[in-house]
């Protein structure tokens, strides 16, 4: 416990960090989207390029890791749609909610799992985030696009999901490692911008961090917090122990699972009608209440 703890604590400091940064006006407003931007379209694709380039792809265990997480998705996608009709609130609140319980910080996840089983950690994390981010996005897309009326908004989100970098940057990585990898020197250079990746990404979530969205929170933000942050994870177990991953692949799945959910899903709120301030609400309490619920998810769980 004590372990989890200290390779956590630079995690979330560097949070507060970001956010204290941010409320203090330092460096200036007009640093932080820019260093979101830079961090989202360049850094973090470095990483997942260089890690999946490097990745073991072959044999039964990536092929179980993949199984894993589609079959874990679809059983926490399908408590969330049984939840639908007990919840009683209104489609755009549901979305919210939806994506609060299915959605993971890739910026934390990747951090997390660095410092918790270093390199090794992150060439399992790639091949996970690999299959976890197309996934995800399409399972939202198809969420918000069951609810009539937003055909005109839905081309353009599409186009966005096929053009996501992280996608991309996980195709692209997969590509390379089927061709035989990266030359030395240009793995070098991307593992070089993979390193900035984690803490400027980390001080980045850290300044989207809201607390004035909470006070308009309700009963939603605290159910799909328990789904995602307690939930999600023991889940992950069970299907991890069920596909009988490594323990090292076990880890990193349930580290994924326990991760607060995404800060792009409220630019998807936004633009798809759905209830963007419950879901700027969902996000700062979900990252809030990890600082708590991660470490003991992973000491007792992982």
């Amino acid at each position: 416990m004590l372990q989890i703890i200290s390779a956590l604590v630079p995690i979330f400091a560097l949070l507060m960090i970001g956010f204290l940064a941010r409320r203090h006006g330092f460096p200036g407003e007009g640093f932080w989207a820019p260093a979101e931007r830079f961090t989202y379209y360049l850094l973090f694709p470095a990483l997942l390029v260089n890690s999946l380039s490097q990745a073991s792809l072959s044999g039964g265990e990536s092929v179980r890791i993949v199984l894993a997480v589609l079959v874990l998705l679809a059983i926490v996608s399908g408590i969330c749609m049984l939840l639908k009709k007990r919840l009683e609130v209104e489609f755009a609140t549901y979305t919210s909610f939806y994506q609060g319980s299915m959605r993971f910080n890739t910026f934390v996840a990747l951090a997390t799992t660095s410092a918790l089983l270093s390199s090794a950690g992150l060439v399992v994390a790639a091949i996970i985030a690999a299959v976890m981010i197309p996934v995800l996005n399409i399972l939202c897309v198809l969420v918000f696009s069951s609810e009539k009326g937003i055909g005109s908004n839905l081309l353009p989100t599409l186009k966005a999901l096929v053009t996501n970098p992280l996608i991309l940057a996980c195709f692209a990585g997969v590509l390379v490692n089927q061709l035989g990898g990266l030359p030395s020197t240009i793995s070098a250079t991307l593992g070089l911008l993979g390193q900035m990746a984690l803490p400027l990404g980390l001080l980045s979530v850290g300044a989207a961090l809201n607390l004035n969205a909470l006070r308009s929170s309700g009963r939603v933000l605290y159910v799909s917090s328990a789904i995602k942050l307690l939930l999600f994870p023991v889940i992950a177990w069970g299907v991890a122990y069920g596909f009988q991953l490594s323990e090292l692949a076990s880890q990193v799945l349930i580290i994924f699972a326990a991760m607060p959910t995404a800060t792009s899903a409220y630019i998807l709120a936004r633009q798809l009608g759905g209830d963007a301030p419950l879901m700027a609400a969902i996000i700062t309490a979900q990252t809030l209440f990890a600082m708590v619920t991660l470490p003991l998810v992973l000491s007792f769980v992982g």
